[in-house]
């Protein structure tokens, strides 16, 4: 049984449209050669991967099985790609890396830095995403290496501890918050914000438990990194939800105080995950003995 890339790339192009007209044309191709090829890869399965319809095509049980599959042969080809393109400007290998907001300006740059200076050869892409949206693409297949909040992962993702990452809620001392120590969310959630712009994995998931609470977060000001955020919040803008890291760095510098907050969602394990960490390529497998590490300090 052979596999044409050119059937796989247009096969998840229908799936995702839900339609097979839709899908051709993302695919670049004429719908009657798009029809051709699915009924090909039918044929050549033996199952029917779609249900068609008067309002698109839905995946049979073997067209979901097919799209998983296909979705990691693609990344693998991709991967494959980047691999050699890297070989050929001068750098021999590339590791993408997804992580949470956290992660990406709190926890990681001081140790990808040493990783970096001890392996030449090697580069790395760190890509911000919500912990929710890294455990899809690890457990999919769409991605290698992740770095993410523990809870949101499902079992079949191994997965290793990095660091505890508590979320502080910030606000002047002059403020009526300035003696609190602790504080419920649902407390604050009607007061003016600072926080990370919208975008932002962190802000995303901290306004989805402001959803929760039936309350949608008022910002005076978004900004791009915690220095700011604190700098305003020190500037009575306004309260802000900050890693607890960020938080203690500001307040010994800015008229700023630290609250806990004691919602569950607020004291996150943060850890380093992956499909499987032996089916790694060999410079992801070097990053993560050298993250492993670098947790183990």
């Amino acid at each position: 049984m052979r596999f044409d890339l050119v059937d796989l790339q247009l096969f998840i192009a229908v799936a995702d449209a839900r339609s097979i007209t839709h899908g051709a044309a993302r695919a670049n191709l004429a719908l009657a050669s798009a029809s051709e090829r699915i009924k090909g890869l039918e044929d050549a399965l033996g199952v029917a991967l779609l249900k068609r319809g008067r309002r698109g095509v839905e995946l049979t049980a073997a067209g979901e099985s097919l799209l998983g599959h296909a979705r990691i042969v693609l990344h693998n080809v991709e991967a494959l790609q980047g691999d050699l393109a890297a070989y050929a400007s001068g750098v021999r290998a590339n590791v993408l890396l997804l992580a949470n907001t956290s992660g990406l300006s709190e926890h990681l740059p001081r140790a990808l830095a040493n990783f970096l200076h001890e392996h030449p050869d090697i580069s790395v892409d760190v890509e911000e995403r919500e912990s929710t949206d890294i455990a899809d693409a690890i457990a999919s297949g769409a991605a290698d290496l992740g770095f993410a909040a523990e809870h949101v992962l499902p079992d079949s993702v191994e997965r290793f501890l990095f660091s505890e990452d508590k979320l502080m809620l910030v606000a002047s001392r002059r403020s009526d918050l300035g003696g609190r120590r602790q504080i419920d969310f649902q407390e604050v959630v009607g007061r003016d914000f600072v926080g990370l712009t919208a975008t932002s994995a962190l802000q995303v998931h901290i306004s989805r438990h402001a959803a929760k609470l039936g309350a949608r977060l008022r910002f005076r000001a978004r900004l791009r990194g915690f220095d700011a955020i604190c700098q305003m919040v020190a500037a009575d803008v306004g309260i802000a939800v900050i890693p607890e890291t960020a938080a203690r760095r500001c307040a010994a510098s800015m008229p700023i105080v630290t609250i806990r907050i004691r919602d569950a969602w607020a004291n996150r394990r943060l850890t380093i995950c992956a499909r499987s960490f032996k089916a790694l390529p060999r410079p992801a497998k070097q990053l993560v003995e050298h993250l492993r590490a670098e947790a183990q300090r």
